[in-house]
């Protein structure tokens, strides 16, 4: 139960707890108030009570008028209000936005997802973020009032503040243009998170998750550039600057080099071993390399088909990707490292590839290498789960304590 919420009612914990229980509880009755609280009948309905009369419960039908009366007295029922507000999470990635206007339970009410074009200077980033954030509400039908929280990811470490250090070539600066500022204001809660950590957020979250039941564990997202998002003890790891799963680390480690992730790694493997005469231009791994761009995904079907060439690609890509889960096996001792993104979804052959070589990696047991089931949206998921628990624990019960103070 959040502080707050234990303010509610000049002071009394009880108008809190019951706020809390009724997230999850659906529709319910005081009885089941009491049972989950351990509050007398009398404490549970007067803060029922307090709750309905500032608009934070509704009361339903109760079982006579809902057409399920048998007999006795009909007991009153109960559910948190639909009309609270909404919540949003976006993903602001280098090279696209995707912005969820969502409930604070369950629904998903708009989900836009747009390219943004990596040139763009902080100002005008910043511009088309807030443009698409607005218009999101708009369709949303949603008011400035109606914000409860806002979150959003970012590729930068980011401090406690949404802050992001410098970096040397301002890249940090550019993707994470001082979104914590712009946004003050629009919600009662606003945070700005690195992607990496709000990935790890929606793999421990989510019912589709990989690290559901799990407490150590680290989500890498791996499609274009490195970056874990590292959870120890059941905890989101941080570190001063928002740098705990950083990706420049793997810069400087032999036989990884770069920063780089596993999209323009098999990029980079297919053109060097058709350089190297590895294999032939002709073939169908070969051909690939006659594009600007190689798609990774064409690679990793070429390979989960039985190509040769592409299981040459692949399977060196692997040895990359072992070294990396290595490192991070060694540093955090996760039970698992989940490879999250777009690429995850016919990401297989490389695991295979990096699981037989893994154990050889560290010292420790190894890691579990899957492939996350969330997709390109797992920032969005992550962003939207943060912003719902933000609305839960800090946003609601601060507009009741206000509605309250009001009287």
């Amino acid at each position: 139960m959040s502080e707050v919420a234990g303010d509610l009612g000049t002071g009394r914990a009880s108008v809190g707890a019951v706020l809390d229980f009724a997230w999850d509880a659906g529709v319910f009755t005081a009885t089941d108030a009491m049972a989950q609280t351990s509050l007398t009948r009398s404490t549970a309905i007067e803060a029922i009570d307090t709750l309905v009369s500032l608009g934070v419960l509704h009361e339903l039908p109760n079982a006579r008028e809902a057409g399920s009366y048998r007999s006795g007295r009909p007991a009153r029922r109960f559910t948190l209000a639909s009309d609270l507000g909404v919540v949003v999470g976006m993903d602001a990635g280098d090279t696209h936005l995707a912005v969820t206007v969502a409930d604070p339970l369950e629904r998903t009410l708009v989900h836009h997802r747009t390219d943004l074009d990596p040139t763009h200077s902080p100002d005008e980033r910043r511009a088309v973020i807030l443009a698409q954030l607005q218009q999101a509400l708009d369709e949303a039908g949603a008011s400035p009032d109606a914000v409860l929280a806002i979150c959003v990811g970012v590729a930068a470490p980011v401090n406690r503040d949404g802050v992001s250090p410098p970096h040397p070539l301002g890249f940090w600066e550019r993707t994470n243009p001082q979104l914590a500022h712009a946004l003050t204001g629009l919600a009662p809660v606003v945070e700005v998170k690195n992607d990496a950590l709000l990935a790890a957020v929606a793999e421990g979250s989510d019912p589709r998750g990989a690290a559901i039941g799990c407490r150590d564990y680290v989500a890498l997202l791996a499609g274009e550039r490195f970056g874990g998002g590292v959870v120890v003890d059941g905890q989101l790891l941080h570190g001063a600057h928002g740098g705990v799963g950083e990706g420049v680390v793997f810069d400087h480690i032999i036989g990884v080099g770069s920063a780089f992730g596993l999209g323009p790694a098999l990029q980079t493997r297919v053109r060097e071993a058709l350089a190297e005469g590895e294999i032939p231009a002709e073939g169908p791994t070969g051909q690939l390399a006659a594009a600007r761009r190689i798609d990774p995904r064409a690679v990793l079907d070429l390979a989960a088909s039985g190509d040769p060439d592409a299981a040459l690609v692949v399977d060196r890509v692997g040895r990359t990707l072992a070294r990396i889960v290595g490192v991070l096996g060694s540093m955090y001792d996760p039970a698992k490292v989940i490879i999250c993104g777009a690429v995850a979804e016919s990401i297989e052959p490389v695991l295979a590839a990096a699981r037989g070589i893994l154990p050889a990696q560290l010292h420790l047991p190894a890691p579990e290498l899957v492939a996350s089931a969330l997709g390109a949206e797992v920032v969005s998921l992550g962003a939207v789960a943060t912003a719902r628990r933000a609305a839960r624990e800090r946003a609601v019960p601060q507009r009741a304590v206000q509605r309250l103070a009001a009287r």
